[in-house]
């Protein structure tokens, strides 16, 4: 046997042995942390169960899919779906209104949870900051069916807010459920009192990490509370800003089927119809499977693309992303 020959035979030996060395401290660490795996196998399990086996149902985007024949004999059509989608007046609507009510969330809801955050973190008397902490989260547990109830109560014809403007300013009654004009403004000022104060957590979270040493030197210098924030508080905070603002363009194509769906009416459905509840009245009332999952498929497609580019686009500008 030659040097080469030995050498070579070493060497597989080696890495035989170190590939069974890495099973066995694979194996010796998942039994170390048993109890911790277990914690997470029902997390685990949700996301496997109801987010990655549906996936396979994808498949009819690309059939003529049909309930009696299933979907190993349903005829295959390629991409004749995806087709139509850009061919269609009312998906292009959809998309607009979709695109436009996103963008209006991010312009408008999402800076309110930062400016609430700063404001939180500058109550100096810990029990009535709690106070407002609870107060400004509470309707994040209500559920929209509930929180469009309320909106629903004070802003039809007969409404609390009508008789008040009817009262004051003498004006007739505005119908604000029923009017296309009004139903974009109205989502957005729902989500922002909704889920503005639940927001505020991580932001919370990322200004309890800057440095107090900071302000005081500002102070020293002169720097007025409004200089503060603008060189202090939103650079330290600005890696977290950063990633929700990515995840966010994530889910830029959804905007919240419940809410949308609650509010939707005759009257509306011009300017409130987005993608999600065009697929519901695509797909379940009407019962166009295949064409309700491609424009579904193709929503997906679209958030992949954007958060993949918002997270190249944020490590350009020297920040961390998400991956």
């Amino acid at each position: 046997m030659d040097i080469k020959t030995a050498e070579t035979g070493f060497r597989a030996a080696a890495d035989t042995a170190r590939k069974a060395n890495k099973r066995r401290s694979i194996s010796a660490r998942l039994w170390k942390e048993r109890y911790l795996f277990l914690l997470l196998l029902p997390g685990l399990l949700y996301f496997i169960i109801y987010r990655y086996v549906p996936m396979a149902g994808n498949i009819i985007a690309f059939q003529d899919f049909s309930p009696f024949k299933g979907f190993l004999h349903s005829d295959w059509v390629g991409f004749k779906h995806f087709k139509k989608i850009f061919e269609d007046q009312e998906v292009i609507r959809v998309i607009w209104n979709t695109l436009y009510l996103s963008f209006l969330q991010i312009v408008f809801a999402f800076p309110v949870s930062i400016l609430l955050a700063m404001m939180l973190n500058e109550v100096r008397n810990e029990k009535f900051k709690r106070l407002i902490q609870s107060l400004v989260y509470l309707p994040h547990f209500l559920s929209w069916v509930v929180v469009i109830g309320i909106v629903t109560v004070f802003l039809k014809s007969e409404g609390i807010v009508n008789k008040l403007l009817h009262a004051a300013f003498g004006m007739d009654a505005t119908p604000f459920l029923t009017s296309s004009g009004w139903f974009m403004p109205l989502i957005v000022l729902e989500v922002i009192w909704k889920e503005s104060g639940w927001g505020t957590i991580i932001f919370l979270a990322a200004l309890a990490g800057v440095n107090p040493s900071l302000y005081e030197a500002a102070v020293v210098d002169g720097a007025s509370k409004w200089r503060q924030i603008w060189h202090i508080t939103l650079p330290s905070i600005r890696g977290t800003i950063v990633i929700l603002l990515i995840l966010r363009l994530g889910s830029v194509l959804d905007v919240g089927f419940e809410q949308i769906f609650l509010m939707l009416n005759s009257l509306n459905m011009d300017s409130g119809n987005v993608i999600d509840t065009f697929v519901y009245f695509k797909g379940i009332e009407k019962s166009d499977f295949s064409f309700a999952t491609a424009v579904g498929l193709f929503k997906s497609l679209i958030g992949l693309i954007l958060i993949v580019g918002a997270n190249k686009l944020a490590k350009r500008f020297g920040e961390d992303g998400v991956y």
